[in-house]
């Protein structure tokens, strides 16, 4: 250990962390027990709140789950499968791709944003 960095902050630190995952396994498993995966709960909540909007671009929405802009489009494929998510061309620029969340979805994410 750096004997720059005392014994308090390490515990902090740790303790903090620890608060973290309890709430994340929470999370997780309140998503579960929706019916939809962790992941495609993450992908709600930045549909429904991270750009202000209700709908959220692919890039924006890979910007918000830090990942690769690949990886989202296949999560947002199979979340659109399970009826939570709907894809439209942005009607200015059509290589942009706009993701809103559908009836289902919305009644799946505000059940779980009263669980948390």
């Amino acid at each position: 250990m750096n004997p720059q960095v005392d014994r308090k902050t390490v515990q902090d630190l740790a303790w903090f962390r620890y608060s973290l995952r309890k709430f994340l396994r929470f999370s997780e498993n309140a998503a579960r027990e929706c019916g939809v995966t962790p992941q495609q709960h993450q992908l709600m909540l930045g549909i429904a709140g991270f750009t202000g909007r209700g709908s959220a671009t692919i890039s924006e929405l890979a910007e918000f789950l830090q990942e690769k802009h690949h990886s989202v489009v296949g999560l947002i494929e199979r979340a659109s499968q399970h009826g939570l998510v709907q894809r439209a061309q942005d009607e200015t620029d059509r290589r942009v791709v706009n993701v809103s969340l559908t009836a289902s979805g919305k009644r799946i994410l505000a059940k779980l944003s009263r669980l948390h």
